[in-house]
């Protein structure tokens, strides 16, 4: 549900009007306060639209069955259909007192339709139908994130094909270690999304099961066609184990993870971000449209858009770690506890589709400040390894060329000069290999262009990222 349908449902619980189907059972009503701690309509109207089409089908599948007739089924259709409008438009308001998003709907749809609105409920609990409605829901979410993270790939290979000879210093240990281009190192990002696109597919996949006709744990004397069902929701087939059906939510706790390693992904760039816009490194200048200011310091200028992704990331770890515990020690089949499984991944969802949004619009304005990343690809020693390198290739073995380098290196640290800035008579005091042709090896440009091997950054290679990149998202 969008943010202005949201404001348009009441979801403050004020009194106790409890009228839940199994009062017969009782003598007395629930407690007001028990009443409000029971309830899950304040989160789970979200699933407002998914219950709906639950119903719809299920309809259609009694309907065929012959369990209730073609009249009660186009009864509650146009019933389902009216108060779905209803809530899109704002036109009707959740009752907070409902004890969830399903008693709900089914209480409207009496008032509107009467009797035949009493059948639909027939070979279904709410055990499996909050079971499909959270599947639905999720399935939904799933293409959002995946087409949101394409999104992304996209802008990061954009501004990849923009910055091929834009080089920079790769790290290791946050130590300048080898030079490589800007192109190279976003890319290596957007192999990172891939991979979390994969895992939302899988986790697509492995929801891809229907759970209704389950019922409470026991499925339902009534002649129902599970396969029919589940194939009108859209499902490959319906779950195998009515137990089962009901009992788990790992899927949920999957996608938590999947959106936990995306979040993990973006706050490694945004820390990045961070760090490169510093007057340590001025590498980047974010955009002033995804900058703030200092209440009393008025030369600064924060990321904190990088900072709050990189925030919420603790935040969405928390609701995985909150569904994980909640599940651990749960005997079969359904527990109440399981009610508690919406909020957190709700929650993570709602987070983590403006996080990649503001990354995206993020990179798409970046300032690349290029003269200084390639200065700063200089220092460092960076083509040492090159420097090795090149005496194996003149026949040394690597330990023996790595050997004579780090003495070079030393030797270079103590006279506080470069590699490039040693004389040849300077080398040649450490091995008699060196000719005039050692120049050209540390050149860091050529450093970074003799690197033309698959996963490089090469332009060639890093171009050829770029394109692979871009054709393997399509497919999804």
């Amino acid at each position: 549900m969008n943010k202005n349908k949201d404001k348009n449902i009441n979801t403050n619980i004020n009194s106790n009007e409890n009228a839940g189907i199994w009062n017969a059972r009782f003598k007395g009503k629930l407690d007001n306060i028990a009443n409000h701690f029971n309830s899950s309509i304040s989160f789970d109207q979200k699933m407002y639209k998914e219950d709906i089409e639950g119903s719809k089908k299920h309809a259609m599948m009694l309907e065929i069955q012959g369990i209730i007739n073609k009249e009660d089924l186009d009864s509650i259709l146009n019933g389902l259909e009216e108060i779905e409008k209803d809530l899109n438009d704002g036109n009707l308001q959740v009752n907070p007192n409902s004890e969830d998003i399903h008693m709900f709907i089914e209480e409207i749809l009496t008032k509107k339709i009467g009797d035949p609105a009493k059948k639909l409920h027939t070979a279904r609990s709410r055990n499996d139908q909050i079971a499909l409605d959270i599947k639905l829901y999720l399935k939904n979410q799933i293409k959002i994130i995946i087409n949101n993270l394409k999104h992304l790939i996209i802008t990061l290979s954009t501004l990849s094909s923009n910055n091929l000879d834009t080089i920079m210093p790769g790290y290791t240990h946050m130590q300048i270690a080898q030079p490589i281009t800007f192109a190279h190192h976003l890319m290596a990002y957007a192999q990172m999304f891939i991979r979390d696109i994969y895992r939302l597919k899988n986790a697509e996949k492995i929801m891809d099961k229907c759970p209704i006709g389950a019922g409470a744990l026991a499925t339902t004397t009534y002649d129902i066609d599970r396969f029919l069902e589940a194939s009108l929701l859209g499902y490959d087939m319906p779950t195998r184990n009515s137990l089962d059906s009901v009992s788990d939510r790992d899927h949920v706790i999957e996608i938590a993870n999947d959106i936990a390693i995306i979040s993990m992904h973006m706050s490694r760039i945004c820390e990045e971000m961070i760090i490169w816009q510093s007057n340590e490194f001025k590498f980047i200048e974010i955009s002033d449209k995804y900058s703030t200011g200092s209440s009393i310091m008025p030369q600064k200028k924060n990321p904190d858009m990088c900072e709050l992704i990189r925030g919420k990331t603790g935040r969405i770890y928390g609701n995985l770690v909150a569904l994980l515990t909640m599940m651990k020690g749960l005997p079969l089949a359904y527990n109440k506890d399981m009610q508690e499984d919406k909020e957190p991944i709700f929650d993570s969802i709602e987070n983590i589709i403006p996080c990649i949004d503001i990354l995206d619009k993020m990179l798409e304005t970046l300032t690349v400040n290029k003269e200084i990343m390639a200065k700063k690809a200089e220092e460092g020693y960076i083509n040492a390894t090159d420097v090795a390198d090149y005496l194996t290739k003149k026949g040394l073995p690597f330990r023996e060329a790595y050997k004579i380098t780090g003495s070079i290196v030393k030797y270079a640290i103590d006279k506080k000069k470069t590699l490039n800035e040693l004389t040849l008579d300077e080398y040649t005091t450490f091995s008699d290999i060196f000719t005039n042709d050692i120049y050209n090896a540390i050149n860091i440009h050529n450093c970074v262009e003799s690197r033309n091997i698959y996963g490089g950054p090469s332009k060639e290679a890093v171009s050829l990222q770029i394109k692979e990149t871009l054709e393997e998202i399509s497919k999804y």
